[in-house]
């Protein structure tokens, strides 16, 4: 049976064009033109983040009163919070770009968004191992564990890679107990080793381990002291469940590159920077802190490789001054304006009603010829 099918008997090729251009533009203008949505948490990571800035600007005055001056080039923001190339208590060495990069209060916002996709509540325990490489992170995994209102239990290491807290007169323990004095963080840790290989400074002279003990002491906080890597891996792993008091642990933080903490120089390239739920393929043999609670169904938090955290969401690399609170794509999303859309796609819709359905186009751009259904055989079906 044939069928005429139906087309409008009066729009000219001229309207079809014309929609066609108008939803070529529209089209256009929704994909270029974008607005700044608010990520999840915002409040939050906008709170830790501003927790941040005034540790890290409580660090610089202290820096300031205790005399010890901020080298320009290896600190163009002025944070305080980058030490030195070399001194006695140097564990390891350090990128500087890395350490530069890290001292950004907005890194706490990265570790809120980290902390509830590990799923950490108000109340949660939250096993923490803390380096002197990085005290910015160490402020800014502080900041974001106050904001969420969880229960950390920390272990700390005093000993420090260049560039980071290896100043003998304001290390990480000294620095961390100023913040508990002035009302900044209400949290200390439960022990603090020396840090660097095996986690007790093997390979540093006698005058930098003694040293280290000392600036442990007048700290206040207990010395982690052990024979070897095995008993500090025990010892982490018995202080961390002694704390949390049979409670079930949420996650663990791993600051930096501490040797039992992420295991050997193999363990430290195979788990990847921020959160791991499962162990790395070929790291099963690596015995760490990180591997343990990995194997037992611990979300771990990685803060290593920084330029690669940064990168990955939108803080700047190496800054020349400190970043101004809630700047980053961890607290906005670019996403296409809804209004936007839903307008041009009402124009759209319009023309067509009108040119092929109201026929209004006739009176303005048809020829005056009134169209007509052809017999021409293309026009059957």
């Amino acid at each position: 049976m044939k069928k005429l099918y139906w087309r409008p008997q009066r729009i000219s090729l001229k309207l079809l064009w014309i929609i066609t251009v108008v939803a070529v533009i529209g089209l256009l203008l929704v994909e270029n033109y974008t607005v700044k949505e608010k990520q999840p948490f915002y409040s939050k990571k906008i709170k830790a983040a501003r927790l941040a800035q005034q540790a890290f600007d409580t660090i610089r005055q202290e820096r300031a009163r205790l005399n010890i001056p901020i080298d320009p080039e290896a600190d163009p923001a002025q944070t305080g919070l980058i030490g030195e190339l070399l001194s006695p208590v140097t564990t390891n060495p350090g990128h500087l770009p890395a350490k530069q990069t890290s001292a950004n209060p907005n890194f706490s916002a990265v570790i809120v968004h980290l902390l509830k996709r590990a799923g950490v509540t108000e109340g949660d325990k939250v096993a923490i191992g803390f380096s002197g490489s990085f005290p910015a992170l160490n402020i800014c995994v502080l900041a974001a564990i106050v904001t969420l209102k969880a229960d950390p239990i920390i272990i700390a290491s005093a000993g420090s890679s260049q560039w980071g807290a290896n100043n003998s007169e304001f290390m990480w323990p000294d620095m961390e107990k100023l913040l508990k004095e002035k009302h900044i963080f209400p949290y200390r840790s439960i022990a603090i080793s020396r840090g660097g290989i095996d986690d007790r400074a093997l390979g540093m002279p006698k005058s930098a381990r003694k040293m280290l003990d000392q600036v442990i002491a007048r700290s206040g906080v207990p010395i982690l002291e052990t024979a070897n890597y095995a008993e500090s891996v025990e010892k982490r792993m018995a202080i961390y469940s002694e704390y949390s008091s049979d409670a079930e642990i949420a996650a663990y933080i791993n600051v930096g590159g501490g040797t039992t903490s992420v295991g050997t120089k193999v363990g430290k390239k195979m788990f990847k920077p921020g959160l791991n739920r499962s162990i790395p393929r070929g790291d099963v043999d690596i015995d760490s802190v990180m591997t343990r609670f990995v194997l037992d169904g611990v979300p771990v938090i990685h803060l290593s490789k920084i330029r690669v955290l940064a990168e990955k969401y939108g803080l700047p690399l190496e800054p020349v001054v400190t970043p101004k609170i809630g700047e980053g794509k961890i607290f906005y999303r670019k996403v296409h304006s809804y209004g936007l859309t839903a307008v041009v796609l009402f124009i759209i819709i319009a023309l067509h009603v009108a040119f092929i359905r109201l026929d209004w186009g006739y009176r303005f751009f048809s020829s005056g010829k009134r169209e007509t259904y052809s017999s021409h055989p293309e026009h059957m079906v």
